[in-house]
């Protein structure tokens, strides 16, 4: 009883490992639009895209903020004085005289930029308390119930006028940036996805022909002790053996690497081995250059980074001219009082009016300030010259990238029915071979041909990928549905 309870407990353990070890070498066969899918939820390119798009969005809403009003607290609690200080009376002598006191203020303000005129409206009120330790050791409060401060710069340029204007672009252009780098991820997801496939088909090719290898050159042997083939032709059928050997070796070091990059890509346990499916369809599409070029403009993150730069160098050349000479007017008028005790200061209030125009113009600055004009000047139009150039040179991409892409359906097709074609002529020179009519040339030839016919359709097959997807990278736009490639951001950013 003892020796079966042994034996059952070794068989047991033995399933369970054997059970354990097909779980860490499971195969998990994976669609291209699988990998697209988990790549855009599970990248790091894609964690990438929404961080920068999540700091885009609060810079845009901090931008926002600044357009209403703020309140604000201000406050000395408290400000203790005890110290001497030079003192000049009526004959023109200095003497010191000892300070000692406390004092603290509080204000609370509401703030708002004028997007207008690029100056500051404030409401405010305030309280300040003294307290004398010398002499009468009295104190005294002061208080402001109400003040309408403005704070306004003359001639200079509007800061906040210029921020309508360039913010919201940027933020769309971070937008449409965020998109098209989700396409890119998809992109790269093509990339890593394909070469997996190809290392596979490669894989597989390489043991189709050792297999083949291994038995034309069993059946060589028999042929050569009966004096049908020659001894240089069986040596080169060894040759053909050693080869396929070296060449999967090769292919199988290859394949893990592929594997193991698109694992991390996607963010897959390396107990996963993945098995790429060939896709069965492609979209067929047909585009036309001047409809995809408006949609770029459209919707692609370089108009909007255009217009952006644009705006950004007139900005300076505004900047610069309002350096030219500036003017501050400040203006307050409210209510103020003044007593002993807390309740009085707010009795008996008068009036409080400020206003103050200050100026500052260069009389003589050899030509530093228009210099600086002139050199914003020229940066705007070296800003104008590039802008037409990447302009020009994105419309040609986009041009030749248009024409591969309508060119890429014939080029798949025709690689189909070369790999079909190549396939059924290996075949049938295999059996011409084994009947000896065919050279090992004439196998070597066919089996090369069929190798190359089989990688070029894999090829074919990604760029006909590639480009369909590098087209609604840039326009932003699904040709197959035909409509706009677009997102709920605010949920994207706060989900």
């Amino acid at each position: 009883m003892t020796m079966k309870r042994i034996l059952y407990s070794l068989l047991t353990l033995m399933s369970t490992l054997s059970l354990h070890a097909q779980v860490e070498t499971s195969v998990r066969p994976i669609s291209l639009d699988e990998a697209i899918r988990l790549a855009r939820v599970q990248s790091v390119d894609a964690a990438v895209a929404l961080n920068e798009l999540k700091t885009a969005y609060w810079e845009y809403r901090t931008y926002q903020a600044e357009l209403l009003p703020e309140v604000n607290f201000k406050a000395t609690l408290p400000s203790y004085n005890k110290s001497y200080t030079a003192y000049q009376n009526d004959a023109g002598e200095y003497s010191y005289l000892r300070s000692d006191y406390m004092r603290m203020s509080g204000e609370l303000s509401i703030d708002q930029n004028i997007w207008l005129t690029g100056g500051t409206l404030s409401l405010n009120t305030s309280l300040d308390y003294l307290k004398q330790f010398t002499g009468s050791k009295d104190h005294s409060f002061m208080t402001v119930p109400i003040a309408l401060t403005l704070n306004q710069p003359i001639f200079g340029v509007n800061r906040i006028k210029w921020d309508r204007r360039i913010e919201p672009v940027r933020y769309k252009e971070a937008k449409a940036a965020f998109l098209s780098a989700t396409e890119d991820v998809t992109i790269s997801t093509i990339n890593l996805f394909f070469n997996l496939l190809l290392a596979q088909e490669k894989v597989s090719i390489d043991q189709q022909n050792l297999n083949n290898a291994n038995k034309l050159y069993e059946v060589a042997k028999v042929k050569r002790e009966m004096g049908q083939i020659s001894e240089n032709d069986l040596l080169q059928l060894r040759l053909n053996v050693l080869d396929a050997q070296s060449s999967l070796t090769d292919n199988e070091t290859t394949l893990k690497s592929c594997m193991f990059k698109l694992r991390s890509f996607l963010a897959i346990s390396e107990d996963v081995e993945l098995e790429p499916v060939v896709p069965e369809t492609a979209p067929s599409v047909e585009l036309y250059y001047d409809d995809v070029l408006q949609k770029a403009l459209q919707n692609n993150s370089f108009a909007k980074n255009i217009q952006r730069r644009q705006l950004e160098a007139d900005y300076e050349v505004a900047k610069a001219r309002g350096n030219l000479r500036e003017i501050q007017l400040y203006a307050q008028v409210g209510l103020t009082g003044t007593d002993h005790t807390f309740r009085s200061a707010y009795d008996g209030l008068k009036s409080n009016q400020i206003v103050e125009v200050g100026l500052k113009i260069p009389i003589l600055d050899w030509g530093r300030r228009k210099g600086q004009v002139r050199v914003a000047k020229s940066n705007r139009e070296v800003t104008e010259s590039k802008l037409r150039q990447e302009t020009q040179e994105f419309n040609q991409n986009l041009f030749v990238l248009v024409q591969q892409y309508n060119n890429q359906l014939a080029q798949l097709n025709i690689a189909d029915e070369s790999d079909q074609i190549a396939q059924q002529r290996y075949a049938t020179n295999v059996e011409t071979f084994m009947i000896g009519k065919i050279s090992t040339l004439d196998l070597n030839d066919a089996q090369v041909r069929k190798d190359e016919a089989r990688q070029k359709h894999v090829n074919e097959l990604f760029y006909y990928w590639y480009y369909y997807y590098r087209l609604r990278s840039l326009t932003l736009w699904d040709f197959e549905k035909g409509t706009n490639i677009d997102a709920d951001f605010e949920k994207i950013i706060k989900g």
